[in-house]
């Protein structure tokens, strides 16, 4: 398995070859949520923008793994990704939703209270959530890549987690914190985002399932194949992902 900033790396590397259809992608996902951003009531939105996000993320996937593959991107790739993994994805929305509901609520209630005792929870409650949020780093990019059902792809996202701590944490952080980079610019999460989180998920993903003992005959000098595919760590990621589509 290769480290995190290689895949960092290789991430910005393809969103910068590739930036017309990401920045596509991610404008055309961007305008489908305007709507429930400014024209309708808080509420409403609150409830409808993971129904229609987390969709859109997973039909971001669909579109960015194909055209790693080496396919031209096309839009109707997100839109077929999106319907396809509808269920899926809407699953895992909700799931997302309570978490989060989770969150807000524990420091409605307990950030009102003065006290120790009560702060801690609230913080506990909050550490608790981010692990949750950390461990299914992997569900939805398992969805998509493995054809997985949506409670199989949070079970093995929680194994991949407690196989891989560090790597992982990584990964969200790294996630993370473009997000919020991305998200300060607001044109740059509308024009960015969807089109960056499908590669660099699809990365992450396809980098955690590689087979150990691939990377050890690479290093450890084994067949000329497998050396020279370790020293094209890209196509591997690329290859590893070959059969997902084919299925």
């Amino acid at each position: 398995m290769r480290k995190l900033s290689y895949i960092v790396v290789q991430s910005a590397k393809r969103v910068f070859q590739d930036i017309v259809p990401v920045a596509l992608l991610s404008m055309v996902g961007a305008l489908l949520l305007v709507p429930f951003i400014f024209f309708m009531p808080v509420g409403v939105s609150l409830f409808a923008l993971p129904l229609i996000f987390v969709p859109l993320c997973a039909g971001a996937l669909h579109a960015s793994h194909r055209m790693m593959k080496g396919e031209k991107l096309k839009l109707k790739a997100m839109f077929a990704g999106a319907w396809t993994f509808l269920l899926p994805s809407l699953a895992m929305a909700i799931v997302y939703s309570a978490f989060i509901l989770i969150i807000v609520s524990t420091w409605w209630y307990y950030g009102g209270k003065s006290g120790t005792m009560y702060f801690a929870l609230a913080v506990f409650q909050t550490y608790f959530v981010a692990m949750v949020f950390v461990a299914l780093l992997y569900a939805l990019p398992l969805v998509v890549q493995e054809r997985m059902g949506v409670f199989a792809a949070m079970g093995r996202s929680v194994k991949l987690f407690l196989r891989h701590p560090g790597y992982t944490i990584g990964a969200f952080i790294q996630l993370l914190s473009l997000t919020v980079l991305l998200g300060i610019t607001v044109v740059g999460f509308g024009c960015l985002f969807l089109g960056m989180y499908g590669i660099y998920a699809n990365l992450v993903t396809a980098n955690v399932l590689a087979r150990p003992e691939e990377e050890e005959d690479g290093e450890e000098g084994g067949s000329p194949r497998s050396a020279e595919a370790a020293s094209r760590p890209g196509e591997r990621f690329e290859a590893a992902t070959v059969p997902i589509i084919g299925g």
